[in-house]
């Protein structure tokens, strides 16, 4: 038996022509570096999922808000507390639907899942625990004696919501001041995405020149900065940002970015000194300085690219960091200033009406976990695509 013999049907494989045709097999083309990454960053799935989702919640946020309708601070309080999904009651002597919120206002409702207003509420009777509401001259009348309220008809009996809807008036519903949480949920998607990005860049630059210079320059110089490195890390770095934030005020945006500047390059650096270290022993690094190159030339020509695989991993596992810390000063209060919308504002804000309407806590929560866990996904794929141990072509 031959070796041709011998191979398994199923490897795809051919033998090697000899003779005058073997000059005519033409080599498989080689791949470049970033084209290797591109490759098996493409056999990730979860990372590629995780990319196309940052892609859409991009583009909902840069875009969604201008084609809502609806600003992020105007405010309807006759709708206040109207959720996405409508239980609704159809009443004889109507032809629209009503919704009862959780607070016993009766809102008109038509066919379609539209909100059309607040019934006029004209009388409260404590004792019988029924409410009066003026309908166009007609009069109807809302019975909380019993769970759920229910309305009444004529003849004084209850009418059970018997029909669902979608709100096509707030696709994702209201929120207790009656603004519109989808358009304010893409804001809160806005403002995530631009301080995590914004502090990201400032922190890879900032940890790049100082973990780099650290590392090249070794002896007393890489000590003393890694000691500065070392008493930052010594205090957790969320307090940092918290006490840098207070001290720079309510400046919104800014002082947000400025606090995560601050003190979040620390991993970065860390991970840049090591790689400068590694490297700095290299063939290509002492050819450079045989030639005459400058520290600075060797930093920015050879070293900082050829550590360029664990900087971007490390800037990608950082952004989901940044992203929790700005909807965690936000939620405590010291974050983006309302009325401007954030993720964090809006789970503070949904705190008075959890039990009532818990889809103003889940809709910000969901969103701030679905980023989160896309940048983590991302980051997992550069980390394997960007693994030495694994550039080799299948």
């Amino acid at each position: 038996m031959n070796a041709t013999q011998s191979l398994p049907p199923d490897v795809g494989w051919e033998p090697i022509p000899t003779g005058a045709h073997a000059a005519a097999v033409a080599p498989r083309p080689g791949r470049s570096f970033w084209q290797d990454v591109w490759y098996r960053f493409r056999q990730k799935k979860l990372a590629l999922g995780g990319g196309a989702c940052l892609l859409l919640i991009a583009v909902l946020a840069i875009a969604g808000p201008s084609l809502t309708g609806y600003s992020y601070s105007a405010q309807q309080s006759s709708l206040a507390n109207v959720p996405p999904w409508l239980a609704l009651a159809k009443l004889p002597q109507s032809d629209d639907l009503f919704y009862i919120n959780p607070h016993l206002k009766v809102i008109e409702v038509t066919p379609d899942g539209r909100l059309v207003r607040q019934v006029t509420q004209t009388g409260d009777d404590m004792v019988n625990k029924r409410m009066s509401f003026d309908l166009d001259g007609a009069t109807l009348y809302l019975d909380y004696s019993a769970q759920p309220p229910a309305l009444l008809d004529p003849d004084g009996q209850r009418v059970p919501a018997t029909s669902h809807h979608w709100n096509t008036s707030y696709l994702l519903g209201t929120d207790a001041l009656g603004r519109d949480i989808l358009t304010r949920t893409l804001y809160g998607c806005r403002i995530s995405l631009a301080v995590a990005v914004v502090a990201a860049l400032v922190n890879m630059v900032i940890g790049i020149v100082y973990g780099g210079v650290s590392g090249y320059a070794g002896g007393m110089i890489d000590v003393s900065l890694m000691r500065v490195v070392d008493i930052i890390s010594t205090i957790p770095l969320t307090l940092y940002v918290i006490l840098i934030k207070v001290v720079l005020g309510s400046g919104g945006f800014l002082s947000i970015v400025i606090a995560l500047s601050s003190v979040y390059w620390v991993d970065m650096a860390r991970v840049v000194r090591g790689q400068a270290l590694s490297l700095k022993g290299q063939e290509f690094v002492l050819a450079a300085r045989t030639i005459g190159a400058g520290p600075g030339a060797i930093l920015k020509r050879h070293i900082v690219p050829n550590a360029m695989g664990p900087i971007l991993v490390t800037a990608t596992m950082l952004i989901p960091s940044a992203i929790f810390i700005e909807a965690f000063l936000s939620f405590i209060g010291i974050g983006i200033a309302p009325p401007m919308a954030s993720l964090g504002t809006m789970c503070n804000d949904a705190l008075t009406t959890l039990r009532a309407s818990p889809y103003q806590l889940l809709i910000p929560a969901a969103a701030i976990c679905v980023i989160m866990f896309a940048f983590n996904f991302v980051g997992d794929g550069l980390r394997d695509a960007l693994d030495p141990k694994l550039r080799q072509r299948p």
